[in-house]
């Protein structure tokens, strides 16, 4: 087994050190999910955890880790005799992103449950997790399914496995702490809310606290075992703090002051539901403990409500997380703490001032060896510029001296003059709506979602067939009669069936993937009237919502003057889109032809990286073609027949489109309807896009309906 990274030698992170190492002295508070960009140490400081937590007991032989002195009762392999146990480090499990149900729950044979009724199970990483540490590397792109079932068990405690009538359930309480990187996507709210506490992390911008990151990076690269050892007292200091603090914990006093503070936050700040109240008591208490006091002061609701609300205060997905401090500040000065008792003496080794930053005597932020890692303060400042690189990169992006950054288009925007008319500032987007569905005809195999029709893993049931590899789904039906014709053949003398493996029938299923919807938006003067433009982003934000509670991955595209840009490449981080899209200019001439090729262009290349996932290309235009643009490939096209090449291009590529037509005005020309047509899609007006156009329109002739009906009895 590898030498881990120590835990004290992660420079800087103080709120990411501190929320973990709450939560190994009271695993009550419910887990941690860090945010942050790529190289940040986030997945170093999870791994490093695990070797500082205390050691359980668990019953000999007993594959689900029952203790011994309170087993589970409903344990696979119980019952449990009473005796000694046996003490073994606690475990960090960690969760693959493409981990498939079976592994994550566990598996049942069923062959041996159908013909033998024996319950024989596999564990699962649930319970391999049990009473330690469960990790979800990128939780964001975790698959719907494993999400929910990481729900039923983080609420339950417990995990349940059923096969066709066959029950087995064991206990899986666990320590849940997830990294993510919000550029990938954000999680769902109901996983969201499951997290206790969340963290913010950043590479640091201090050329001396990159430099430490780099040092120590390489010295434990080159032995580890050896820079383990220099670092092993600082990391027994840490340890014996979290015994010592878990020991202290039941002794603290939530008092009514603390807790008036507390439901007095969580109110002020609008938090859905009673979970943040009771995260944030359990988290007050556990900094209490961990500064050595047996009571909650201020300043402990305070990081407490800085750790525990931020991701909780999310109204849509296209919120930002984040707390107002000053609003903070101003709903704790309400509630004064009363006079604080004094704190028993330190114990020996201890900063005394649990306020103080141990950290502060070397440019490395730490006080072990080589002057840095020590204990992480309890700090409630923005956690921007006290952040280091994770152990296998040296921090976030920078930029070159003359470099654009990473946010710039990808060529210049052309002059006034070229693009037929000057550049407009960006207007806001109106407010989004439900949209109507938008799907892919047929039928797809891509990844799970919520949009098209497609074969998936779980969904209704549509036939039968043999199993591919391992079965997952029993079909039993079709198993029974596969069986069925052989059974004298095979000598059956009793009551059950003679199974055998050729006799298994893999369930097909039908259900709903996930598509990349390629957003095509008309920037041109055209569309710059400030109402309507308004409206238009209204809309594109409106399916792009939609997009986000379908599981989508989203891209866009601009046009104008000259040129079509993408602005942001497919993504499964629909913000993101929502923040290009808030950003966008308008102005010039229109080059729909451009726009176009470059849908297919991106497309195509999409369709290497990812062959299964089915595109939908959403183009928002009025159907106007006033420019080649970059598109001109014969001198004697006019735009618009251009426009009708490119789109045919696309037809013949099998992409299903839809256009969005924003025309408006007494006049239409209707060259939105033409484009669809070369598309082969339909088209839809702004407000036919709306989910609630026909609801109206039937609650409307209802209605005439019922007034003409009581003027005839009248």
């Amino acid at each position: 087994m590898s030498t881990p990274y120590p835990f004290t030698a992660v420079v800087g992170q103080a709120d990411l050190r501190l929320a973990l190492l709450l939560n190994a002295v009271s695993p009550a508070v419910g887990g941690v999910l860090v945010r942050g960009e790529k190289g940040t140490a986030k997945s170093t400081a999870v791994r490093a955890l695990s070797t500082l937590l205390p050691q359980v007991d668990v019953v000999p032989g007993c594959r689900f880790s029952c203790a011994p002195g309170a087993p589970d009762p409903a344990c696979p392999d119980g019952p449990h005799e009473p005796g000694p146990g046996r003490a073994r480090p606690a475990r960090m499990v960690e969760l693959p992103v493409g981990a498939s149900e079976d592994r994550l729950v566990g598996a049942l044979d069923i062959e041996r449950a159908l013909a033998e009724g024996v319950k024989a199970f596999e564990p699962g990483l649930l319970a391999d997790a049990h009473r330690g540490i469960l990790y979800v590397d990128e939780v964001n792109l975790l698959h719907d399914h494993l999400i929910d079932l990481l729900l039923d068990a983080a609420a339950m405690g417990a995990s349940y496995v059923e096969r066709e009538g066959v029950s087995v359930r064991h206990a899986a309480r666990f320590l849940l702490v997830g990294t993510m990187n919000p550029e990938e996507g954000e999680l769902r709210p109901q996983l969201l809310d499951r997290f206790g506490l969340t963290v913010e992390v950043a590479a640091s911008r201090e050329p001396a606290q990159r430099v430490e990151v780099v040092r120590r990076r390489l010295a434990y690269e080159d032995d580890p075992a050896g820079f383990a050892t220099r670092w092993a007292g600082d990391e027994n200091e840490v340890r014996a703090r979290v015994v010592a603090a878990r020991a202290l914990l039941p002794q603290v006093v939530l008092g009514d002051t603390a807790l008036l503070q507390i439901a007095a936050t969580c109110a002020g700040f609008e938090v859905d539901g009673m979970r943040a109240d009771i995260v944030m008591a359990r988290t007050a208490t556990a900094l209490a403990a961990w500064a050595g006091r047996t009571s909650v002061r201020k300043e402990d609701v305070r990081q407490a409500a800085l750790l525990a609300l931020p991701h909780r205060r999310r109204r849509n997905p296209f919120d930002a997380p984040g707390l107002d401090e000053d609003m903070l500040d101003r709903i704790l000065d309400e509630f004064p703490d009363e006079e604080p008792e004094p704190d028993p003496d330190p114990e020996p080794g201890r900063n005394p001032d649990p306020d103080a930053d141990p950290d502060s005597e070397g440019p490395d932020d730490g006080g072990g060896p080589d002057g840095g890692g020590g204990v992480p303060p309890q700090s409630g400042g923005p956690q921007g510029s006290d952040a280091p690189a994770d152990s296998t990169d040296t921090g976030g992006p920078t930029e070159a001296p003359g470099e654009a950054p990473a946010d710039a288009p990808e060529s210049p925007q052309p002059s006034a003059q070229e693009s037929g008319g000057p550049e407009q500032a960006a207007v806001r987007a109106a407010e989004p709506f439900r949209t109507k569905m938008l799907s892919v005809p047929g039928l797809g195999e891509g990844a799970a979602g919520r949009r098209s029709r497609a074969r998936t893993a779980h969904g209704r049931t549509t036939g039968a067939q043999r199993p591919r590899g391992h079965l997952t789904k029993l079909h039993l039906m079709a198993t029974v009669h596969a069986a069925a014709p052989h059974q004298r053949a095979r000598g059956r003398d009793g009551r059950g069936l003679v199974i055998r493996k050729d006799d298994l029938r893999q369930a097909t299923r039908e259900g709903r993937e996930g598509n990349l919807v390629l957003f095509l938006v008309d920037a041109s003067g055209s569309m710059a009237a400030r109402q309507r433009m308004s409206a238009v982003k209204g809309a594109v934000l409106s399916l792009l919502l939609d997009a986000y509670q379908r599981r989508d991955k989203v891209g866009l595209i601009t046009f104008r003057g000259a040129t079509a840009e993408l602005a942001l490449p497919p993504t499964s981080s629909v913000d993101a889109a929502a923040a290009r899209l808030e950003q966008l200019p308008t102005g010039g001439r229109t080059p729909l032809a451009a726009g176009l090729l470059k849908a297919h262009e991106v497309l195509r290349i999409e369709r290497l990286r990812d062959p299964s996932r089915r595109p939908l290309l959403v183009v928002v235009t009025d159907g106007r073609a006033t420019s080649a643009g970059t598109a001109a490939g014969r001198t004697d096209s006019t735009p618009r027949e251009l426009a009708g090449r490119s789109a045919r291009l696309l037809q013949a590529g099998g992409v299903a489109s839809v256009v969005v037509d924003c025309e408006s005005g007494p006049v239409r020309l209707g060259l939105a309807g033409v484009l669809a047509a070369d598309l082969g899609g339909p088209a839809v007006t702004l407000d036919g896009l709306r989910a609630d156009s026909l609801a109206g329109l039937v609650k409307n002739v209802r209605t005439a309906v019922t007034s003409d009906s009581n003027r005839r009895a009248a």
